[in-house]
């Protein structure tokens, strides 16, 4: 049995002429010889009407039942979509998460997928050609509705990919691909063919709204070949794949952003073994991820502690790092959200140095101060102010020749 996954987003079914391009793809894979299942996510907007409901009616939604909730607006998507297909003449039947099931844990908005039934699957593809899942929803153990986080129909597709071993998993959206930059940004971007698991990792965390993080950590894990396309072209779009040793000839592959950061520094806190537990593990604890840390020389016994975290978590973190004030003995918690990430990201930069020099180099010669650096074996990051976002993905985008052709290569 030859089978696709194919994922489709939120724009790709908002309405009956954009479900019936949907419905054409899936005529035209199927006519190959393929049995499909087909993932789709809610309508453009359904989430976040649902989600401002919410807020009407509680001021702080239980988790649970906002679950409950928001996997509504699949659930109208699949059904609909069912009902197209099956006037169209395919053998085709909706499944919602719990019906297969897809079994996750049971922290609620923010789920993990621990099984799939893939039998389940297999067996009902024996008499249908198509299965249309709810993308982004499964159940826990104890039989109620979870929901992956935002984008997690990107995870439903790709981990019934793994599940059932086919040959693709082919996500759907509104771009034509993976960009070496974001073209509304800078009009040199160019579509990669392809990209590996490990730059579109570092892609994904850096802000990349392309594919959900999971999706990618669950395709590398498996092995899942994962095709982005759009929904509105024949362009065969960007496979993401295992690197191979003509990927490791492109020193950087792009440049990617995030504007939803914010700095945050714990002045003066005592300079003493724990001071950075006490500091982060409340922060942990709350669900808050930190990303970027600093800690500055100490001096009489005192020290500074800088971080970078999410702007949604800003009153949340600092309404905690209040409450910590007299345990760290800090004098002061100070924070900047006019601040945002640039990274470059290559798979070459692993054999090759030089990359972090040329970078440092071109944002000095702007005049951009560089206000913290991270790094990794594929991945050089650095906070700046907002305000000079745009000139420093440009600068950094034409320096390495990223719009080009072929990206620079290592010599």
């Amino acid at each position: 049995m030859r089978i696709i996954v194919q994922k489709y987003g939120g724009t790709s079914v908002k309405g009956l002429e954009r479900m019936r391009m949907v419905l054409a793809r899936i005529q035209k894979a199927h006519a190959l010889g393929y049995k499909l299942v087909v993932a789709l996510s809610a309508m453009s907007g359904e989430t976040n009407k649902l989600l401002a409901q919410a807020r009407e009616f509680s001021a702080d939604p239980d988790p649970a039942e906002l679950d409950v909730l928001v996997t509504t607006g699949e659930q109208a998507s699949v059904a609909l979509f069912t009902m197209l297909a099956k006037d169209a003449g395919l053998r085709v039947r909706s499944l919602l998460g719990h019906q297969i099931p897809i079994t996750t844990n049971s922290n609620f908005t923010r789920a993990r997928i621990m099984e799939i039934d893939a039998s389940h699957l297999r067996s009902l593809l024996e008499d249908y050609d198509v299965l249309v899942v709810a993308g982004f929803q499964g159940v826990d153990c104890h039989g109620r509705v979870t929901t992956l986080g935002r984008g997690g129909s990107d995870t439903t597709g790709v981990a019934l990919a793994a599940a059932l071993e086919a040959d693709v998993c082919e996500i759907y959206t509104d771009v034509n691909g993976v960009f070496t930059t974001d073209p509304n940004l800078c009009s040199a971007a160019r579509k990669l063919e392809r990209i590996s698991y490990d730059e579109m990792l570092e892609f994904s965390s850096q802000g990349a709204k392309v594919l959900q993080i999971r999706s990618v950590e669950l395709a590398k894990k498996f092995n899942v070949p994962v095709r982005v396309r759009s929904t509105f072209t024949d362009d065969p779009g960007t496979l993401v794949t295992s690197e191979d040793t003509e990927m490791e000839d492109v020193l950087v592959s792009g440049i990617a952003y995030d504007k939803d950061q914010c700095r945050i520094t714990v002045r003066n806190v005592k300079d003493t073994p724990g001071v950075a537990a006490a500091i982060f593990a409340p922060i942990a604890e709350a669900g808050i991820l930190v990303d970027m840390i600093i800690q500055n020389t100490g001096r009489d016994g005192h020290t500074d502690m800088t971080f970078t975290i999410s702007r949604v978590h800003l009153d949340k973190t600092l309404s905690i790092l209040d409450h910590l004030r007299p345990e760290i003995s800090a004098d002061e918690i100070q924070h900047d959200i006019h601040v945002c990430k640039v990274s470059v990201i290559g798979v070459g930069m692993r054999s090759h140095s030089g990359v972090a020099s040329t970078m440092f180099t071109l944002l000095k010669k702007e005049n951009i101060n560089i206000l913290m650096i991270a790094t990794s074996e594929i991945k050089i990051t650095c906070l700046i102010e907002e305000k000079y976002l745009e000139l420093a993905v440009r600068t950094l985008h034409d320096a390495f020749g990223l719009g080009e052709g072929p990206a620079v290569a290592c010599v």
